[in-house]
C-alpha cells in the first residue's frame, strides 16, 4: 500500500483540524500515512500574542522527509489569496529535490481555509497546485463525487481543485461535516490513485 504524507500548516487549528480528516481518509484505503506540519516562522512571542494554536500534535517535517512518500497532500490557511509565507518558506527550499526529479510521478494534492467564502480558496490551491505540478507531481483534486460542495443551502467549502473550509472573520467558525467529508474524500482518492500507480 502507498505511503502518503499529509503536509500542512495551520495557525489557529482550522487546518490541522481538516488535515487530520485528509488522513483519515486515506487511512481507509489501508495506506500508511503520517501527519506532518511546517515549522512555524513567526517568533513565539508574536505567535502567542495573535493566540496562534502552538499546541500542535503533529511533528514537524523536513524537506528531506518528502521524497520517502508516495503522495503528498498539502494543507495551508489562504493569505490575500495565496499560500502561507510558512508554507512558501518550506516548500522554497526543496530546491534540490526538484533538480534531482526526486518528486516526479508522484501524487498530490491540495487543500485549504479562508476567513470568507470568496477569500481566495481557490487562487490559493491553485498557489499549491503550482508548486507540486512543478516537482513533477500528478495532481488529484476534489471532484464532483463529494456532492457535498454542489450545496447551497449552507455556507460551505469545497472545489474541484481541493478540498476547503470558511473559518470566519475570527476563525469562530470550525470545520463543518459536509467541509470534513470533503477532506476525508480527497484524502481517500488520492490514497487510492497513488496505490494504482505505486502498486
Amino acid at each position: 500500500m502507498p505511503k502518503v504524507l499529509v503536509l500542512y500548516y495551520s495557525s489557529y487549528g482550522h487546518i490541522e483540524t481538516m488535515a487530520n480528516a485528509v488522513a483519515e481518509g486515506a487511512r481507509s484505503t489501508g495506506a500508511t500515512v503520517d501527519i506532518k506540519r511546517v515549522p512555524e516562522t513567526v517568533p513565539e512571542e508574536i505567535a502567542k500574542g495573535a493566540y496562534f494554536k502552538l499546541d500542535q500534535a503533529a511533528p514537524v517535517a523536513t524537506i528531506a522527509d518528502l521524497e520517502h512518500y508516495d503522495a503528498i497532500i498539502v494543507g495551508t490557511g489562504t493569505r490575500f489569496g495565496r499560500m502561507s509565507s510558512q508554507m512558501t518558506a518550506f516548500l522554497d527550499q526543496a530546491g534540490g529535490l526538484w533538480a534531482r526529479g526526486a518528486l516526479n510521478g508522484k501524487i498530490g494534492g491540495a487543500f485549504t481555509s479562508s476567513a470568507t467564502q470568496h477569500g481566495g480558496n481557490e487562487t490559493t490551491l491553485f498557489s499549491i497546485i503550482t508548486n507540486l505540478l512543478h516537482f513533477g507531481m500528478t495532481i488529484v483534486g476534489l471532484d464532483y463525487g463529494h456532492a457535498g460542495q454542489m450545496g447551497h443551502e449552507e455556507v460551505v467549502g469545497g472545489a474541484p481543485y481541493g478540498a476547503t473550509t470558511v473559518a470566519g472573520g475570527k476563525g469562530e467558525r470550525q470545520p463543518s461535516e459536509i467541509e470534513l467529508e470533503g477532506a476525508r474524500y480527497q484524502g481517500r482518492r488520492v490514497a487510492e490513485v497513488a496505490a494504482k500507480v505505486f502498486g
